[in-house]
């Protein structure tokens, strides 16, 4: 298994690096464009939501076949061709429909190889999701800060050019590696699975978990949607200073990540959730009330750090309440974190078109709402058993 858990990570980081690099390229986009923060909020809101498009397709079809290997391999020359493309667009609205169809590609390695990767690994399910997570979260330390420092020499185009290179790179390492990833021994899903995966969804527990898992999203994506224009607008941080500051809160939840979802594999996930909600609000808190600059960065740095290191407990429990089927179900669980979570973009941008730093209070609104939603699941069940379907 080491073979997986060294190329399914990489994997994910060359896959994510320039889906990862838009949050610092948004605001030279803007320049470019002249696109205001609810235009700058629309178009990150696109991306992901086209993107998310991705999830479920891609899941279905993984459970589907036997060698998923070359679904893997392909899904990095998508992400290539897809970004070169987005690259060249001349508008608004070419650009928004070449970053949600490139970001399809993206989208579609996730559900696949998380799922392999729990199906290999079914009792550490929290582990291998973070470290697998850590990859991708790598990416959002690696691409804002390599796109930092570049566009103080690039323009945003030939930026997002060079940060197709490591999905190239990767694509021709999964040439080789592709064949090398274990067949899965699962059956084909049948609709009458589908209709089983939908009505257990639709039951209380599945709704409730379904809003936790989406405003919990779409508070992060405000926050990362708006955080490198606020600093740069709002704090006079240059491109690199705001790309160092946004890798440093990707890469401390990277690091928290697998930890994380170790150790919610030993205690009820909703708990791990609620405390790191907790924290969260505490951080927006004082970040939106604060007048002074370090400690609003330090607080938005460690409110990012949070909301992206409880991640692999959020999709271990979901994969743990469908029981079944974990590549069709995180193809689902990756749509309402980035679909839903899209409109966390689209309301920081508007938010933000009053005053930016509103956006933090914005963020800790929504971890105070899944925080609640998360509380009803605990005490109803103490944790979700397994085959609720």
């Amino acid at each position: 298994m080491r073979p997986l858990l060294i190329n399914f990570p990489l994997g994910h980081m060359a896959n994510d690096w320039a889906p990862g690099s838009i949050w610092l390229l948004a605001p030279a986009i803007a320049a470019s464009m002249g696109l205001s923060p609810s235009e700058i909020g629309l178009l990150l809101a696109i991306h992901y939501m086209g993107a998310a498009l991705g999830y479920l397709p891609a899941g279905i079809l993984s459970d589907r076949i036997s060698h998923q290997g070359r679904l893997l391999a392909a899904t990095f020359w998508w992400v290539a061709v897809g970004y070169f493309f987005a690259s060249v667009a001349p508008g608004f609205w070419s650009l928004a429909i070449l970053l949600a169809i490139a970001g399809m590609g993206d989208a579609a390695w996730h559900p696949i190889a998380t799922g392999v990767l729990v199906e290999q690994m079914p009792k550490r399910r929290g582990m291998v999701l973070g470290i697998h997570a850590m990859g991708g979260t790598l990416s959002e330390v690696g691409a804002p800060l390599s796109v930092g420092f570049l566009l103080a020499v690039f323009d945003w185009r030939t930026t997002l050019q060079i940060s197709v290179i490591p999905a190239v790179i990767m694509g021709i390492v999964f040439i080789f590696f592709a064949r090398h990833i274990p067949a899965s021994n699962a059956k084909a899903v049948t609709r009458v699975e589908l209709s089983q995966i939908t009505r257990g969804w639709l039951k209380p527990a599945g709704l409730f978990l379904i809003g936790m898992i989406s405003i919990y999203n779409m508070a992060l994506m405000a926050l990362m949607s708006m955080a490198p224009l606020y600093l740069q607008t709002d704090l006079s941080y240059s491109p690199a200073a705001s790309g160092v500051v946004f890798a440093t809160s990707m890469l401390l939840g990277s690091i928290m990540q697998p930890v994380i979802g170790r150790y919610s594999d030993s205690v009820d996930r909703h708990l791990v959730f609620i405390v790191g909600s907790i924290l969260a609000i505490v951080c927006s808190t004082l970040a939106a009330m604060s007048t002074q600059t370090g400690i609003i960065v330090v607080a938005m740095v460690a409110n990012m750090a949070i909301l992206v290191s409880v991640r692999s407990s959020v999709l271990a429990s979901a994969v743990e309440y469908a029981s079944t089927r974990a590549a069709t179900t995180l193809g689902f669980v990756f749509v309402m974190l980035d679909g839903v979570g899209a409109l966390g973009a689209i309301l920081a941008g508007y938010v933000g078109e009053i005053d930016l730093q509103n956006v933090l209070a914005l963020a800790g609104f929504l971890s105070l709402i899944s925080l609640l939603l998360s509380a009803i699941l605990f005490a109803r069940h103490r944790s979700l058993p397994a085959g609720s379907f």
